[in-house]
C-alpha cells in the first residue's frame, strides 16, 4: 500500500496526558497522518478548549472538555484512527457518510471520505490486501451511509473486488459501478506512477453510478 494525504497545519488537536508510553502513542500516530497537535498538560485544558483533547481514561476526569479520544482508539488501523479523529471534529454535521473508491486496474488506486473529508489516498497492487483493508474501514467506522464507488475501466477486477468484497464483510452497503471515462480524461497528464490511480479514485467518489444494495450472504442465502 502507497498513501499519500497532505499535511495539515492547523493546531485543532491536542495530546493531554502525563503517561509516556500512551504520549508516545499519540505522537507517533500524529506524525505518520501527518496532523498537526499541541502538547499540554490535562490541568491546562479549560471546558472552552475547542480543539480535540486526547487523553486517558486514567486522567479523563481532570479535563472538562466533550471532545475527547482516549489512547485504546489509537490502536486501530491509521485509516481508522484518521476517521475517528474527523468524527469527532466533524460532529455538527447532520449527515454522516463513508464513501470509498476504487480506480480497478494492475495498480489500484483508493480514496476514501468520512464526514465529506479525505481520510486515505492509496494504491494497492494486491486485490486481497485491498479487500481485507476496505472490510477494516467499513467495520472501523460507523456511518449512516456506507458506499464503495468502482470504477468499470476493468470490470474483471471491478467484479472479483466486489464478489470478494460481499463474501468477506458481513453486512450491508450501496455499490455503485461508476462511468471513469471522464474521470481518464480529467487525470490523464498526471504520468507519476501511482498518482494518476489516486486521483481517478478520487474522482469516482464524487460520481454517481448505478447503485446496487448489497445484503449480506447470511440474509440472503
Amino acid at each position: 500500500m502507497i498513501l499519500g494525504i497532505e499535511y495539515q497545519t492547523q493546531n485543532n488537536i491536542a495530546v493531554a496526558t502525563v503517561y509516556g508510553r500512551s504520549y508516545f502513542k499519540f505522537v507517533n500516530t500524529l506524525k505518520n497522518l501527518k496532523l498537526a497537535y499541541d502538547s499540554v498538560l490535562p490541568e491546562e485544558v479549560t471546558s472552552s478548549d475547542k480543539r480535540l483533547i486526547l487523553t486517558t481514561v486514567r486522567e479523563s476526569s481532570k479535563i472538562p472538555a466533550n471532545l475527547v479520544l482516549f489512547d485504546d482508539e489509537f490502536d486501530y488501523d491509521p485509516t481508522i484512527v484518521r476517521g475517528k479523529i474527523v468524527k469527532k471534529l466533524e460532529s455538527g454535521l447532520d449527515h454522516s457518510s463513508l464513501v470509498i473508491g476504487i480506480d480497478p486496474g494492475n495498480r489500484i488506486g483508493v480514496s476514501v471520505f468520512y464526514y465529506e473529508k479525505e481520510i486515505e489516498s492509496s494504491i494497492y497492487t494486491s486485490v486481497d490486501e485491498l479487500i481485507s483493508h476496505i472490510v477494516k474501514i467499513l467495520v472501523g467506522l460507523s456511518a449512516e451511509r456506507k458506499v464503495v464507488k468502482v470504477g468499470n475501466g476493468n470490470m474483471k477486477i471491478a467484479r472479483q473486488i466486489t464478489n470478494m468484497l460481499n463474501l468477506r464483510f458481513c453486512s450491508h452497503f450501496e455499490l455503485e459501478f461508476v462511468d471513469e471515462r471522464k474521470t481518464s480524461l480529467r487525470v490523464k497528464n498526471y504520468n507519476k506512477r501511482g498518482i494518476r490511480d489516486k486521483i481517478s479514485a478520487r474522482y469516482i467518489t464524487q460520481r454517481e453510478g448505478y447503485r446496487h444494495l448489497i445484503l449480506p450472504l447470511s440474509r440472503v442465502g
